[in-house]
């Protein structure tokens, strides 16, 4: 046992009957290979109990953890990075959901990428966030942290919306459409990908600007340096709706406006050492598989 891995917690995809077997396995690994294993108490909660292993908050996880492992698909790690990123605890992905470009461990290979992490044969990725706020009336009446994307949309709405782009408090365009999704490199195998923006390697400083259905044919996705200030004010008459990472939004009005900018802090992502970004990238995408004939 690497001894800079002494106590480590669980994170378990919530309302998933096949977490409960999977996290209380994993524990039990981890606690054989002789270290403190916490569940986190909404995970126990989720999966019926944590037998006899103690529970922890995120507060307690985040002071005290060496790693956190997420067990669940990227939506799980998204939630987890929101989280504990401001206690700069690292995190490893088992992948319990479909994709898996966060949770980049099979789950039927848990016992031996964990293994190589905890004996100290692994690499580490800082991912960086975004800071998200609306301002109201210059007033800011929302902020939080996205490890994906932030994306501003026309949310119950039948027909597009209309924002004024500026970056570093230049005007850029007016933009009729859909919305627009502003990702980071993480991001950017995600909603960006779908809507025809970049893939950017998790170390290239970028933000990715996409945007969503647009009016003008020739609005495309460009990438911006890390260090820009991007502000999207809605213009009357439509109210629109902002959504981070997917899981937190809020409803915007004529004249709010959405900033964003690279966050002070950063997300501590651990993988295997037989781990390999593009390698991931052929298995998710299935690049260089062989066509299937009738």
């Amino acid at each position: 046992m690497n001894a800079k891995f002494r106590n480590l917690a669980l994170v378990g995809k919530y309302q998933s009957p096949d977490v409960a077997e999977s996290v209380m396995a994993i524990a039990r690994f981890l606690r054989e290979s002789g270290l403190m294993v916490w569940i986190e108490q909404g995970t126990a909660s989720s999966i019926g109990g944590a037998g006899d292993f103690p529970v922890a908050s995120y507060e307690h996880i985040g002071g005290e953890a060496d790693l956190a492992v997420v067990i669940g698909g990227d939506g799980t790690m998204l939630h987890t990075a929101r989280r504990l990123v401001e206690y700069g605890v690292p995190l490893a992905g088992v992948n319990l959901g479909r994709l898996g470009f966060l949770t980049d461990i099979a789950l039927n290979d848990a016992q031996r990428g964990l293994g190589e992490i905890i004996a100290g044969r692994y690499t580490e990725e800082s991912r960086f966030m975004l800071d998200a706020e609306v301002l109201r009336g210059g007033t800011r009446v929302f902020h939080t942290l996205a490890l994906n994307d932030v994306v501003v949309n026309k949310g119950d709405l039948g027909r597009m919306i209309e924002f004024d782009l500026s970056i570093d408090g230049e005007y850029v365009y007016t933009q009729r459409s859909d919305g627009m999704i502003v990702s980071t490199p993480t991001g950017s195998t995600a909603y960006a990908m779908s809507a025809n923006g970049p893939i950017l390697h998790p170390s290239v400083g970028g933000i990715a600007l996409v945007p969503l259905c647009p009016h003008a044919l020739t609005a495309r996705p460009i990438t911006l340096p890390d260090h820009c200030r991007i502000d999207i004010e809605l213009l009357p008459p439509q109210d629109a709706r902002v959504h981070f990472d997917g899981q937190a939004r809020f409803d915007l009005r004529a004249g709010d406006v959405v900033r964003m900018t690279r966050s002070a802090q950063s997300l501590r992502l651990l993988h295997p050492e037989s781990y390999s970004y593009f390698a991931m990238l052929r298995e998710k995408l299935h690049w260089s598989a062989t066509p299937r004939h009738n």
